[in-house]
């Protein structure tokens, strides 16, 4: 079941952000939320806000939903939130569809990443470093700060909501979601967080900290920057400045700052005991048992899957999601001779390019050294799948999809890819098999592919109830939230619902209706409301 909505929350966001745009800054009715910087949002409304940033984003087509990706990314992100000072805080991490090298931070711990950014990295520790930075910003509360001092300029739900995306997406480029969101609602201003200078500092400490922590290089961040700074450099008869650069300003004494902080956290892992200082039996007598954990100092290390580094091939699979795949399998082809692009992630960038493209069949060619290399890797696997099944080969594409899913269950990568095969093509037992599949992920999912594909798999096994409720939940996730309810009270018509179905509907349109009046009552333009005023 998809996620509920804060209607209160969201109505606000929504609402206070697109009538700033329209200049309809009077009709805005936002409760006074104190003065206080900590007082200013709760941690629950940071988080309801946040989401609804993201559902929006994703109803301009600026969001890369991918499992595969996804979880690399919060499993990244994750890793580094654990070393951070407040790791139990929610957090959620997501990439966004631009080629501009940026990141940015939202309330209630969303961070993103422009897929512009994970291309140009080097290491999976300056991808770690920019994303610390950004974890930096919110433990430190940058952004109750920020909106703090911007309350007297803007309402506050318009700067959560315009601000995060403008400081994420920019303008430079003509095809940029920014670009295509301002020509879409018009008159929306581009507003951008702008931390000062202490609190860049302090968010490059903070993560410098944290990177230590988390076992990455704690150099990676000074590195980084400096390299975007020697950008700025090379390009400085030029207009065409890094958006990261604009939005984090990089001076010498800041690098120099990070580096000494750097350095200083190596020379301190120096003093520290080599190999691993956890006794099991101390262990055992201090920490409650964990069926499934044999012995604990198994758990330390970190593991490159299959021998392959999958910071590498999600940096691959990032810019063939984000970008134009045929163009994409050009550049590859073209760059191969180059010295030192040749490598086993690029030419799985390659394949995917070319799966994507419509050529499962040179895909298969190009992955196959690579499996026979490391015949256990489940990304190239999954890649190897996915063109069988583009090339026609579906006995053997859901062979191995089966073999996947057996070896890694509940992968959503694994499970969504393997229903969105046995759906396409297949007969209604193998329709009810993917709704299977799909069906514990939703508990949990808050991407709309996975529950418009269950609601694929669910029709065509003739479960035409739950296949409308998933497509109410994915237009809701889709940020439409006005299809959704429409939707919703289709269903709710129909003469052959049982109590429990009926139950459900109507619980999930009690949990719109009051989301949609507000926004009917303000008269705010969205997706699927357009002209400001419902169907």
């Amino acid at each position: 079941m998809a996620p509920r909505p804060a209607p209160r929350l969201l109505t606000a966001l929504l609402a206070a952000s697109l009538a700033f745009g329209a200049g309809a800054q009077e009709d805005i009715r936002l409760p006074d939320l104190g003065s206080s910087a900590d007082a200013l949002i709760s941690p629950q409304d940071a988080q309801d806000y946040g989401a609804a940033m993201l559902r929006q984003m994703r109803s301009m087509d600026m969001v890369v939903d991918d499992p595969l990706l996804d979880d690399y990314l919060n499993d990244l992100g994750y890793r580094l939130v654990a070393g951070s000072d407040r790791p139990k805080d929610h957090f959620a991490f997501f990439v966004v569809k631009d080629d501009e090298i940026n990141a940015f931070a939202a309330p209630g711990g969303y961070i993103a990443v422009n897929s512009g950014l994970i291309a140009i990295t080097r290491s999976e520790s300056e991808l770690a470093g920019v994303i610390a930075h950004e974890i930096g910003h919110i433990t430190q509360n940058h952004l109750q700060r920020a909106f703090e001092d911007s309350k007297k300029d803007a309402p506050l739900m318009a700067l959560v909501l315009l601000g995060a995306i403008a400081a994420g997406a920019g303008s430079h480029s003509g095809d940029s979601p920014m670009a295509v969101l301002a020509a879409g609602q018009g008159l929306i201003a581009q507003r951008s967080i702008n931390f000062t200078r202490k609190d860049e500092v302090e968010a490059d400490r903070v993560g410098i900290q944290t990177l230590a922590n988390a076992g990455f290089d704690p150099r990676a961040m000074a590195s980084f920057f400096e390299r975007m700074q020697d950008t700025l450099r090379a390009g400085a008869g030029g207009t065409d400045v890094p958006e990261l650069l604009q939005t984090h300003p990089v001076t010498l004494s800041r690098i120099s700052d990070a580096k000494s902080r750097a350095d200083a956290l190596l020379e301190a892992q120096k003093l520290r005991p080599s190999g691993s200082t956890l006794v099991r039996s101390q262990w055992e007598k201090t920490t409650a048992p964990i069926p499934y954990v044999k012995d604990p100092t198994a758990l330390l290390g970190t593991q490159v899957q299959g021998g392959l580094d999958t910071y590498a091939l999600m940096r691959e699979r990032t810019r063939v999601l984000a970008g134009d795949p045929s163009k994409l399998a050009h550049f590859y082809s073209a760059s191969f001779g180059t010295p030192g692009f040749d490598t086993p992630a690029t030419r799985y960038g390659y394949a995917l390019a070319l799966t994507r493209s419509g050529f499962g069949a040179q895909a298969i060619e190009q992955l196959k050294p690579l499996l026979a290399a490391h015949p256990d890797n489940l990304v190239l696997g999954l890649a190897m799948a996915d063109a069988q099944l583009q090339d026609g080969q579906r006995p053997a594409a859901l062979a191995r999809y089966a073999a996947l899913n057996a070896r890694s269950p509940g992968n959503r990568a694994v499970a969504l890819a393997y229903a969105k095969a046995l759906t396409a093509g297949g007969d209604k037992d193998q329709a009810i098999a993917a709704a299977g599949l799909l069906r514990p992920l939703l508990d949990k999912a808050d991407e709309p592919d996975i529950y418009r594909s269950y609601a694929r798999a669910s029709d065509k096994a003739g479960d035409s109830v739950r296949a409308g409720e998933a497509y109410a939940d994915a237009s809701y996730l889709s940020g439409r939230p006005f299809d959704a309810m429409e939707q919703l009270k289709r269903l709710l018509r129909r003469d052959d619902l049982d109590y429990y179905a009926r139950a459900r509907i109507q619980a999930r349109i009690a949990d719109l209706t009051p989301l949609v009046l507000e926004l009917r009552k303000r008269k705010v333009q969205t997706a699927d409301n357009p002209d400001g005023r419902s169907q």
